[in-house]
């Protein structure tokens, strides 16, 4: 009799740590899962934001080329002005 309950323990021991050991390695998946699908979202978002880095940069560009060419025409129209008002007086 104590030998079928030593063995109903053991069988019950093996096939609990079986089952356990399948929950922890599913869990251990979804883990990696998770972590490979946060690393693929931050590269992409990384990606994007270069992205919008390098055409801000671009914009940046063109609105400093945009302000010279109207200050330098800003101080053509001040110099003409100038000499306007000194032929007016």
């Amino acid at each position: 009799m104590e030998s079928i309950y030593t063995v109903l323990i053991t069988a019950i021991t093996v096939l609990g740590s079986t089952s356990a050991w399948r929950f922890y390695e599913k869990k251990m998946d979804k883990k990696k899962e998770n972590e490979l699908d946060f690393k693929y979202d931050c590269r992409a978002r990384i990606d994007k934001l270069e992205l919008l880095l390098s055409q801000s940069s671009l914009e940046k560009e063109e609105l400093r080329k945009t302000i010279l060419d109207l200050s330098t025409k800003l101080a053509a129209l001040v110099a003409k002005v100038e000499i306007m008002e000194k032929k007016k007086r």
